[in-house]
C-alpha cells in the first residue's frame, strides 16, 4: 500500500489505538507494523480470525494471554550459553505456560472458532521444561530447596551452623563478661560475619577480630575467638550455596537454549493471537464489525458499499456515511459547502478500505460489502513544498501524476478538491481530464469539489455521478449527510454571513456574481429545500405506517384475550351443567335403587323416562357448548387419544362408561353405562388404561453426590483478580470436605491485584481459620497459606 496515502488517512493513528490492546511488547511491535494487503485469500482469512475473536470474547469475557513476555532476546542468549537469572527464568517460564494456556484453551472450541485453532495449532508444548523451571524457582523467583538434593542439605547445613553459632553469641551476651562490655545486648552482622558491639575503651577484653568501627567511634564490631571457626564453617556453606545456585541456573538456561527455536516460535505465534484479541478488543471499543469481501468474477465491475460507516477517529456521534460505488457508477463527485464533511467523507472512505485489507473490523452496520483494491492512493490537503520549490498546485498535480501513471483497474482514488489552486476553469478543465482518464481505465474514484463545471460533467456523463453534503437553508449550519445523485452548492455566502462578514460585503458579494451563476445555487438551494420536504414527508408516512402496526398488533391481542375470555367462560359453564347433571344422576340412581327394593316395576319405569329425559336435555346442553368450543378452538385433543370400544372413567360422575362412537365434526363422545347412553366432551372423561396403581409409579432415586479428593494447592496465575472468588470458594469447599487441614493459594507477585484478592476473600471466610503469606522455600509473598477450619 501507498504510505504517503496512509499517513494522509490517518492509518497511523488507528494502529496506535490498536496497540494499546495488546498484551505484551512482541504483540504490540506486530500491530504498530500492521499494513494493508492487496491478498484477497488472507484479507478474508484475517477478518475471519478477528470475528471468531470476537465471538470467543462473547463467550469467554476473561479469555486473555495470561503473563507473556518477549524474552526472545532472553533465549537467544541462553542458545549463547550464557546463564540467565532467576527473573528471567521465571519470565520464561511464564510466557511457556500462556502458550500452553492459550492452546489447550482454543483446542476446547476447535469446531467453533476454526481460524483461531489454525493460529495456535503449532505452538510446541514444553511440559517438561516448565516442570523443571517450576521445581526450582519459587514464584517469587527464590532458587527453591527442591531445586537439587545438594542445594537442600547446604541449606540445611547453613541454617543448623547459623544456629549454632547464634547460640554461641547469645551466650556471651547474656554472660556477666558480656553485659559489661557490650555496649548493647544484641547480635549482628557486619561483612557477612555475625559481631558483638563492644565499647571502645573495652575492646581487650573480649579476644576476637574487628570487623568495624562505629561513625563515633564508640563501638567496635568484634567477632569473638571462640565463634571464629564456626562462623568460617558457616562460610564456606554460603560460598558452596552460591555455586550450587549457579549451578542449577546454567543448567536450566541450558535447557531453554536447547528449546530455543521452540520457545521462539511460540512467541511469534502468541504475537499473533495478542494481535488478532486486540483486533476484537479495537472493535468492542469503536462498535465495529467486519465487512463482506466480495469477489467479482473475471470482467466484473467492483461494487463498494458502505452502510451507516463511520469515522473511527472521530470523537462523539459522527453522522454515517451511506454510499454505494461501483454498480451503475465508477466515480463519485462529492460537492456541497465548506466545512461541510467532504473531506472527512472522502477519508472516512479510504480509512475503512485500508482497515478492512488490515484484516480490521469497521465502524460500519451489516450490509457493508466491498473489494479489495490493490491499492489506495490519496491526494488529501496542502502538500506545498519551500525545500522543494513546490506551490500548493504544483505539489497537488506532482501527486495526481504518480497515482495516474501507477493505478489500475483495481485501485481506489480518493482526490480532494481537484484542480484547486489555479485558474479556476483551466483547473475546471484538468479535472475533468483526469477523470475521464480514470472513467476510461475503469479505477474507482471519490473526488471533491465546488467547481460547477464538475457538477455537471458528472450530470451529463455516465458513469460518473454526483453527491452531496446537505445544508439547512434555515439555521445556514451543515448537516453532515450525505445525499447520492444531487450536487450541492457551496453556500460561500451564506457561511460567510453565518461567520460574521458584514452584510453589505455579502449583499455586494451577491450582486457581483453572475446572473447564471446565481440561478443555478437558487435552483439548488430549491432543489435541497424540496428534497427536504419529501423526506421529512417519507419520514412521517414511515411513523404513521409503525403506529398502524402496533395498533393492529394491540386489537389483535384484545380479539384474542377476549376469545380466551370466552372459552374459559365456556368451559365454566360446561363444568357447572356436568356437576349438576351429575348430582341428578347420583340422586336418580339412588331413588333407582330404592325402587328396586320395593320391586315396583311402574315406579322403576318412570324413574327411567326421567332418567332419559333429564339426560337428553343434558345432551342438547353439551352438544350446543361443545358447538361453540369447536368455533374457537377447533376439535378437542383428547378425543384423538379415545376410539371406539375403549373404557373410560367419567370424570365427575365417577362411572365406568364404554365409549360407542368418537363424533369427528366435534371430538364429542357417544358413552354407554349400563342402559344410559351420554354425549360428552372428551376432556371430561379419562381412558381406564392411562391410570396405572400409585404402587408401580418408579419413584426417583437420589443417589450420594462423589467427589474426588481435592489437591492441597490451588493456582490461580494468570485469573484475572475479579473472578478468583468463585475458583477459591470452590477449591475451599472441596478441601474442606477433603478433611485437608492446611492448603496452598499461589497467586503470583505481579501487581499484587491477584493476592490482595485473595486475601481480602479469605479474610471473611467461614472455613479459613487462618492464613499467611508463605516462607522461605514455600514461594514467599507469591503464596498465601491457608489453615481450615
Amino acid at each position: 500500500m501507498d504510505n504517503n496515502t496512509l499517513e494522509m488517512l490517518e492509518f497511523p493513528r488507528v494502529r496506535e489505538r490498536l496497540a494499546h490492546y495488546t498484551s505484551f511488547s512482541a504483540g504490540r511491535e506486530l500491530a504498530l507494523a500492521l499494513e494493508p494487503t492487496s491478498d484477497i485469500d488472507l484479507v478474508i482469512l484475517l477478518l475471519k480470525q478477528s470475528a471468531e475473536a470476537r465471538k470467543l470474547l462473547s463467550i469467554k469475557p476473561d479469555f486473555h494471554i495470561s503473563e507473556a513476555y518477549d524474552v526472545r532476546e532472553d533465549v537467544m542468549r541462553a542458545e549463547k550459553g550464557v546463564p540467565l537469572d532467576p527473573q528471567t527464568l521465571l519470565k520464561v517460564l511464564k510466557t511457556m505456560a500462556a502458550a500452553r494456556l492459550a492452546r489447550s484453551g482454543l483446542g476446547r472450541m476447535t469446531e467453533e472458532l476454526p481460524a483461531l485453532w489454525a493460529v495456535v495449532r503449532d505452538i510446541s508444548v514444553q511440559s517438561e521444561l516448565e516442570g523443571e523451571i517450576s521445581r526450582c524457582i519459587s514464584p517469587a523467583g527464590e532458587i527453591m530447596d527442591s531445586a537439587s538434593p545438594r542445594l537442600a542439605n547446604l541449606r540445611w547445613q547453613l541454617r543448623e551452623s547459623r544456629r549454632h553459632l547464634q547460640e554461641r553469641l547469645a551466650g556471651i551476651v547474656k554472660s556477666k563478661k558480656g553485659q559489661t562490655v557490650l555496649q548493647e545486648p544484641l547480635i549482628t552482622e557486619r561483612n557477612g560475619r555475625y559481631v558483638l558491639p563492644v565499647k571502645a575503651e573495652l575492646k581487650k577484653e573480649l579476644k576476637g577480630i574487628v570487623h568495624d568501627i562505629s561513625n563515633t567511634g564508640a563501638t567496635v564490631f568484634i567477632e569473638p575467638l571462640e565463634t571464629v571457626e564456626v562462623g568460617n564453617e558457616l562460610r564456606q556453606a554460603e560460598i558452596e550455596e552460591r555455586q550450587e545456585i549457579e549451578r542449577i541456573l546454567a543448567a536450566l538456561s541450558a535447557s531453554i537454549g536447547a528449546s530455543g527455536a521452540d520457545i521462539l516460535h511460540n512467541i511469534n505465534i502468541l504475537a499473533r493471537l495478542d494481535l488478532v484479541l486486540a483486533k476484537a478488543f479495537y472493535a468492542e471499543k469503536i462498535k465495529a464489525i467486519e465487512p463482506e469481501i466480495s469477489v467479482p468474477a473475471e470482467g466484473a465491475r467492483q461494487s463498494l458499499i458502505l452502510v451507516n460507516a463511520r469515522h473511527p477517529l472521530l470523537r462523539g456521534e459522527a453522522v454515517p456515511l451511506n454510499v454505494e460505488i461501483g454498480h451503475d457508477f465508477s466515480i463519485l463527485i462529492i460537492s456541497g459547502p465548506n466545512a461541510g464533511g467532504k473531506t472527512v467523507a472522502l477519508k472516512t472512505v479510504g480509512l475503512l478500505v485500508s482497515m478492512a485489507q488490515s484484516g480490521l473490523p469497521i465502524p460500519c452496520a451489516e450490509g457493508t460489502c466491498m473489494p479489495v483494491f490493490d491499492a489506495v492512493f490519496a491526494d488529501i490537503g496542502d502538500e506545498q513544498s519551500i525545500e522543494q520549490t513546490l506551490s500548493t498546485f504544483s505539489a497537488h498535480i506532482n501527486n495526481i501524476s504518480r497515482i495516474v501513471k501507477t493505478t489500475s483497474p483495481r485501485s481506489l482514488v480518493l482526490l480532494d478538491e481537484l484542480g484547486i489552486s489555479t485558474d479556476p476553469e483551466e483547473g475546471a478543465a484538468l479535472a475533468q481530464a483526469v477523470l475521464l482518464h480514470f472513467l476510461g481505465k475503469g479505477t474507482m474514484v471519490v473526488v471533491t469539489t465546488h467547481y460547477s463545471q464538475l457538477k455537471a460533467f458528472a450530470h451529463l456523463n455516465p458513469g460518473l455521478r454526483n453527491a452531496s453534503l446537505d445544508f439547512d437553508p434555515v439555521t445556514l449550519m451543515p448537516t453532515y449527510k450525505l445525499r447520492v445523485g444531487m450536487p450541492g452548492g457551496s453556500n460561500a455566502l451564506n457561511i460567510a454571513t453565518r461567520f460574521g462578514l458584514p452584510q453589505e460585503i455579502v449583499t455586494d458579494a451577491r450582486s457581483i456574481m453572475s446572473k447564471g451563476s446565481q440561478e443555478v445555487e437558487a435552483m439548488l438551494s430549491d432543489l435541497t429545500a424540496e428534497q427536504k420536504r419529501l423526506e421529512d414527508l417519507h419520514a412521517s408516512l414511515k411513523v404513521e405506517e409503525t403506529r398502524a402496526r402496533e395498533l393492529t398488533g394491540k386489537l389483535e391481542d384484545e380479539i384474542a384475550r377476549l376469545k380466551e375470555k370466552e372459552r374459559d367462560l365456556l368451559r365454566e359453564i360446561q363444568d357447572n351443567l356436568n356437576k349438576e347433571i351429575a348430582g341428578l344422576y347420583r340422586a336418580i340412581r339412588e331413588a333407582e335403587a330404592e325402587l328396586k327394593k320395593q320391586r315396583n316395576r311402574e315406579k322403576i319405569e318412570q324413574s327411567k323416562k326421567a332418567l332419559e329425559k333429564i339426560s337428553s336435555e343434558a345432551d342438547k346442553h353439551n352438544k350446543e357448548l361443545a358447538q361453540k368450543l369447536a368455533d374457537i378452538k377447533g376439535s378437542d385433543e383428547a378425543a384423538a387419544e379415545i376410539a371406539a370400544g375403549d373404557s373410560v372413567r367419567i370424570r365427575d360422575m365417577d362411572i365406568i362408561a364404554e365409549v360407542i362412537s368418537v363424533h369427528s365434526d366435534d371430538g364429542r363422545l357417544e358413552v354407554q353405562t349400563g342402559d344410559i347412553r351420554l354425549t360428552l366432551n372428551a376432556g371430561s372423561v379419562e381412558k381406564l388404561e392411562s391410570l396405572g396403581p400409585a404402587a408401580d409409579i418408579e419413584k426417583p432415586v437420589i443417589r450420594p453426590r462423589t467427589t474426588r479428593p481435592a489437591s492441597p494447592e490451588l493456582d490461580l496465575r494468570g485469573k484475572r483478580a475479579d473472578l478468583v472468588g468463585a475458583h477459591l470458594d470452590t477449591y475451599l469447599n472441596d478441601a474442606f470436605m477433603s478433611h485437608l487441614m492446611e492448603v496452598r493459594v499461589i497467586h503470583g507477585y505481579g501487581t499484587g491485584a491477584v493476592r490482595n484478592a485473595v486475601r481480602e476473600f479469605l479474610q471473611g471466610h467461614a472455613l479459613v481459620k487462618s492464613f499467611r503469606p508463605g516462607g522461605q522455600g514455600e514461594g514467599g509473598d507469591g503464596v498465601t497459606v491457608v489453615r481450615l477450619a
